[in-house]
């Protein structure tokens, strides 16, 4: 059964514009190690040392994606990342020591779109920068309808705006993303790795938990009962579905 997905558009190296990376993290050997990693042409890197100097960089100058640390003095990456997430959908990766499950948890509540623990392999933090990137390009390649409307849900994606029962819902960028995908594709059931490749955008199987993490707090925004689930289902043994009863 085939199911509406996004479509990666590809650029060719002439179309190639560098896109703004900023990073905040007090530690100048993790600084060093993310510019080495992402040092390429494709992107420019600009890094700051705390949260605070994260929080005027990016009120100075436009960014394709801001990648925070936690523990950092002054203003730490949680306080960074809702400050920005108030003011923007810039797509915001918390890169950090604490990887706990209330902490990853507390990480989506303020409106990162990812979560990795340190110590990381760059190969990792590579492929999630650009798969990233491919899903914020992929925004303007949707095949799925721009509006869905099911039980008594509405997901409008030019808007970016979710009612539930006739109340406007805050979601933030990743939970809208699921949301939508499984709107797209009611009754269709998804396992853990194609919805963490679907939606988050990569092409291997990694934290898988987070998936869980993001199915949680979108329950909590608009099952009647989060605990007892009648919207976003979860099928033993395989993964979630939105259901089409």
């Amino acid at each position: 059964m085939r199911f509406f997905r996004k479509i990666s558009h590809r650029t060719t190296p002439q179309e190639i514009t560098p896109r703004r990376i900023l990073i905040a993290d007090d530690d100048e050997t993790i600084t060093n190690l993310i510019k080495t990693t992402l040092n390429d042409p494709r992107y420019e890197i600009v890094a700051v040392k705390d949260g605070l100097g994260a929080i005027e960089a990016f009120e100075a100058a436009e960014f394709d994606v801001v990648i925070l640390d936690i523990m950092m003095p002054y203003v730490d990456g949680l306080q960074a990342c809702q400050h920005i997430r108030d003011r923007s959908d810039v797509p915001i990766i918390i890169l950090t020591a604490r990887g706990g499950t209330e902490d990853v948890v507390h990480g989506f509540e303020l409106g990162a779109d990812d979560y990795i623990t340190k110590p990381f392999k760059t190969a990792e933090l590579i492929a999630r920068v650009e798969s990233i990137l491919r899903r914020v390009e992929g925004y303007k390649n949707r095949r799925a309808p721009p509006v869905i409307k099911l039980h008594d849900i509405e997901v409008d994606e030019p808007r970016h705006r979710v009612v539930v029962r006739g109340t406007e819902t805050s979601l933030t960028p990743m939970e809208f993303e699921l949301l939508y995908f499984l709107a797209a594709n009611p009754g269709q059931v998804f396992d853990r790795e194609t919805l963490y490749r679907e939606v988050w955008g990569y092409d291997y199987v990694g934290e898988t938990n987070l998936v869980d993490v993001c199915v949680r707090r979108l329950r909590e925004k608009v099952e009647i009962e989060p605990s007892r689930p009648t919207i976003i289902l979860t099928v033993r043994g395989v993964g979630y579905k939105f259901t089409d009863q």
